[in-house]
């Protein structure tokens, strides 16, 4: 066994305990911190891989801004998780059962002759990034363009749970600030005027 071999089973080994621990830990912040780990190992991976883009673009984007928005998500809604972790066990054969017949569609799937590696007609160009600008805007501008839609989708949506009703929140009601007049918060006051000899 050659020693990439070994540190390629030791960061898959780190990623499958981050991915685990991020799926069943109770505490939302630390979920978040296992899902950066696990981000982190990815991006290890892919370099050992040689696809350095991706694994720089993984370190970069998601663990440098997305991770940053959920946590902070995360610490602004101040989930309460206790009801969701009730059902779990509840529902938990129903999930193993729906994620154990997705597991044999995608291998039945990807085992089929249209996702067979072919010998490719022209060599791939030595520069990764390239290559990955040159299938993404060409033969995959649909697929990204539908994912940039998406992830647009869910960043409106996130916003939107940050903004919903908190009984212990103050918020301005505009309709009412407009409706305001002069008398509703200007209140004269007559007062006798004071002379020397009052004082």
């Amino acid at each position: 066994m050659t020693f990439e071999q070994i540190i390629f089973y030791l960061f898959s080994a780190v990623l499958l305990a981050a991915a685990v621990g991020m799926v069943t830990v109770r505490n939302p912040v630390y979920a978040a911190l296992c899902l950066i780990l696990s981000f982190f190992t990815s991006a290890a991976l892919w370099l050992l891989l040689e696809a350095e883009f991706l694994g720089l673009v993984l370190v970069l984007v998601y663990v440098g801004a997305v991770m940053v928005l959920f946590l902070f998500v995360i610490m602004m809604l101040d989930l309460n998780t206790d009801p969701v972790k009730e059902g779990l066990v509840k529902y938990a054969p129903a999930g193993f059962l729906v994620a154990a017949v997705i597991a044999v569609e995608m291998i039945m799937v990807l085992q089929s002759a249209p996702f067979q590696i072919a010998t490719p007609l022209n060599p791939p160009p030595a520069n990764n990034t390239e290559a990955l600008g040159l299938i993404l805007y060409t033969d995959y501008v649909y697929p990204f363009e539908i994912a940039a839609v998406i992830l647009l989708v869910a960043i409106i949506a996130a916003i939107t749970l940050t903004l919903r009703r908190r009984p212990d929140s103050r918020k301005q009601d505009i309709s009412q600030q407009v409706q305001v007049k002069r008398e509703d918060r200007v209140r004269m006051v007559k007062m006798k005027s004071e002379t020397k000899e009052q004082a």
